[in-house]
């Protein structure tokens, strides 16, 4: 939801927020005790702040290996497309079909990895995994409910320590 969403602005949060957490696991397990418990989750919302991009280099980037990842893709696509085209086929020729795609998608996907590596000249010779992360995670109540979910996070020991 965009940022200016009346339900989402800044002073509405604070008022209604539960509690905070370091780390999404802990709010996702605050809000399954509390539909556990029979709470209105519909009223709830986890709502992650801070936001950082988190890059994880995962090893070093060369043309045989763009070419080999991208075989790779490619041939699992290939598989996807001679499964369906098999369908199409009689007796013992769907596996041919199968093997025909599968081989053809390796081929092309190493020709477009080899390619799309070669076309950067260098300029991000590693490879990585992106994903987003928030410095933490409040559960959010909305209806006046924040209180009665905090009294419930709070018998099963569930409220963070501040």
């Amino acid at each position: 939801m965009p940022v200016a969403d009346p339900e989402f602005n800044q002073a509405s949060m604070a008022w209604n927020t539960v509690t905070r957490y370091t780390d999404y696991a802990a709010a996702q397990a605050a809000v399954d005790r509390l539909s556990d418990d029979g709470f209105p989750v519909a009223e709830l919302s986890i709502v992650g702040s801070d936001l950082r991009l988190v890059e994880k280099v995962t090893g070093r980037l060369t043309r045989a290996r763009a070419a080999l990842s991208g075989a790779g893709t490619g041939a699992w696509f290939g598989l996807f497309v001679g499964i369906l085209l098999s369908l199409f086929t009689t007796g013992h020729r769907w596996l041919a079909m199968v093997a025909a795609g599968l081989l053809v998608g390796a081929v092309w996907g190493a020709l477009f990895g080899f390619l799309a590596h070669a076309v950067t000249r260098g300029r991000r010779d590693f490879s990585a995994v992106r994903s987003l992360a928030a410095a933490h995670y409040d559960v959010i109540a909305t209806g006046g409910q924040a209180e009665r979910a905090r009294v419930i996070l709070g018998q099963a020991g569930l409220l963070p320590r501040t």
